[in-house]
């Protein structure tokens, strides 16, 4: 077990508890986002806490959400769907690969990075499943757009967010009324952090994809990252690259996110390693987001979650 001190993992998992059932509660059609990522998992993990009935099976009332980029990590959608075989929810895959078929979403190149585009594609998903309400996993440490958001964050009939234009959550007394084609975004544990994940994950014997843990990838440097070499994110010309021991911090788009290097190969060392780490994950792992210091808000005032 780690030595670092985690009693206050309850009063989160608390916290984010009463989040879900206050949800779902006020929710018609409520969803969970699920990708396989370390933080999807512990949020899953938290809901099934919620809604368990010792002696009786799980039953979740409310289904996943998948918007899938057709450029994931193998090992995760296998995670994916092993989980929701575990589960037994129900699972609704959005394919961003659908968007492009339909001319709702247009890349310059295919091997684009398809990251930004699960915006238009999860908007499409919520119409077309009329889901009113979205639990996702993002937490207020991770970039600082993320840190503007409510835990209820709402978006207009266009599915925007407007960071300016949004209601107060005094006491954790949370307005979850709906006008009319309004959506809402949840964020049960928007105020964890990255360490407080791991712990989590830790003490909750949590499983997770194997591409978290330690193991050897080819790799070359670019930008201060280690970009994984895959046919989407070939070597250029002249570059060098080299089988390093990396781990994945995050998990997204194979063309945007990148492991870091590491000999981590348990909760235990991921959690000493993490405590010592002077860079969030986002950006030591996306290249999307060095595009500009403001890429993720303007991408969440879009649509995405």
């Amino acid at each position: 077990m780690s030595l670092i001190r985690n009693h206050h993992l309850n009063w989160l998992e608390a916290e984010s508890i009463y989040i879900i059932r206050e949800t779902i509660a006020e929710a018609r059609n409520p969803a969970l986002l699920f990708s396989g990522g370390k933080d999807s998992v512990v949020l899953l993990a938290l809901a099934c806490k919620a809604f368990q009935i010792p002696g009786r099976p799980l039953q979740l009332p409310f289904s996943l959400l998948h918007v899938d980029t057709g450029h994931n990590y193998p090992e995760v959608i296998r995670f994916r769907d092993e989980t929701v075989a575990r589960t037994g929810a129900n699972l609704v895959v959005a394919h961003v690969e659908d968007s492009i078929r339909k001319g709702s979403v247009v890349l310059r190149h295919a091997t684009d990075s398809r990251n930004a585009a699960q915006a238009v594609t999860l908007l499409e998903a919520i119409e077309e499943h009329k889901f009113d309400a979205l639990m996702g996993g993002a937490r207020r440490d991770e970039e600082k757009a993320r840190a503007k958001e409510r835990i209820f964050s709402f978006r207009d009939e266009f599915g925007q967010w407007d960071p300016k234009n949004q209601r107060p959550e005094l006491w954790s007394l949370y307005n979850t009324r709906l006008h009319a084609n309004q959506n809402m975004r949840v964020f049960p544990i928007s105020n964890w952090t990255e360490l407080d994940i791991w712990q989590y994950i830790e003490r909750e014997q949590l499983e997770l994809p194997p591409i978290y843990f330690a193991h050897e990838r080819e790799v070359v440097e670019r930008n201060d990252l280690l970009v994984p070499i895959t046919s989407l994110t070939p070597k250029k010309d002249g570059e060098h690259s080299e089988v390093r021991s990396v781990r994945f911090r995050t998990v997204g788009d194979i063309s945007c996110t990148c492991p870091v290097a590491s000999h981590a190969s348990n909760p235990s060392e991921i959690i000493l390693e993490t405590a010592q780490s002077t860079l969030s994950e986002r950006s030591a792992t996306r290249m999307d987001d060095k595009v500009s210091e403001s890429a993720m808000e303007e991408r969440k005032r879009a649509g995405y979650f």
